[in-house]
């Protein structure tokens, strides 16, 4: 009996992902058909394709080698349906994006609109905190701060420029004083919070071409901004957390900012995508809905 395609894609999928659910999700079927698609798979070849543990899910050498000499076959039935869908009046299938979950929450508007441009689309959003090899992983694009964007991606702005800010609440202020520089901060607790990697978050100022970079004291370490501003709240000292996340609290003056002058506006959320891959219809379709979505926001500023 020949293996199915769905069997084949089933096998391509758990290898990319190295896992039976994250490769459920992308190809929007359950796990129990995909691990059943790959046993039957198994059972035709008489071979095992995949060492599975609790943890992991790697390729034995004989899942390897079929893999290799069956992708590029999957890739050219895969042209061959792009191709077909580039002819649609409307673009359908999967978009799939990888993104921080801060990204994800600015972009939500976006990828909503663009659902209900496009009812033939499907969006899968995996928020990662830390950073990954979109196209080794299976991805189609990536949503992050411009700044950590790869330089080897095209990148296309999808939201407005963020800053940070430095907050704490007036009785703190009242009772440790304001820092006027940053250097004033090395005798303030200051709340830090630590990144996805495990390293913790500099603090990072700049005025007049003058950049620093501080590791300021703190007692209190945190594995969130979110937490790291419920504690300022608290009074348990200086935050430096964006000024979007400290909007409320600074409007209704639970927070006051300090050190403006020091964190000045810088560009905000991208989507990006490899420069070298022709992108798939669906995901051409949401890059000119993201230009056309900034293209407006710029509109309406100079109005």
């Amino acid at each position: 009996m020949t293996p199915s395609l769905h069997e084949l894609s089933a096998l391509s999928a758990v290898a990319t992902h190295r896992s039976f659910r994250r490769a459920a999700s992308a190809l929007n079927i359950s796990p129990s058909s995909l691990s059943h698609a790959v046993a039957n798979l198994e059972r035709q070849l008489g071979i095992r394709i995949f060492n599975r543990t609790t943890r992991s899910v790697s390729l034995t050498e004989a899942g390897a080698a079929f893999l290799r000499r069956v992708e590029p076959a999957l890739a050219v039935i895969a042209e061959a349906v792009e191709t077909v869908n580039q002819f649609r009046d409307t673009p359908a299938g999967l978009l799939r994006l990888n993104g921080s979950e801060g990204a994800f929450e600015r972009a939500l508007p976006l990828i909503l609109s663009f659902m209900a441009r496009y009812p033939d689309m499907r969006v899968d959003m995996v928020s990662e905190g830390r950073m990954i090899d979109i196209v080794a992983e299976g991805f189609d694009a990536g949503l992050r701060l411009a700044e950590a964007v790869p330089q080897e991606m095209v990148s296309v702005p999808v939201g407005e420029a963020e800053e940070f800010a430095v907050v704490a609440t007036p009785d703190y202020f009242a009772k440790h004083g304001k820092p006027k520089v940053p250097g004033d901060l090395f005798t303030h607790d200051c709340l830090r919070s630590r990144m996805a990697s495990g390293g913790v978050s500099r603090w990072e100022f700049e005025r007049k071409g003058e950049e620093f970079r501080l590791d300021p004291p703190g007692r209190l370490m945190m594995g969130s901004h979110g937490l790291t501003l419920r504690a300022a709240r608290a009074g348990a000292g200086l935050a430096y957390v964006t000024y979007r996340a400290a909007a409320e609290d600074l409007k209704a003056k639970r927070l006051v900012r300090v050190l403006a002058d020091w964190t000045p506006p810088f560009p905000g959320i991208c989507l990006y995508y490899p420069r070298q891959k022709l992108p798939s219809a669906g995901l051409k379709a949401f890059i000119d809905h993201c230009r056309t979505a900034q293209r407006g926001r710029q509109k309406s500023k100079s109005a």
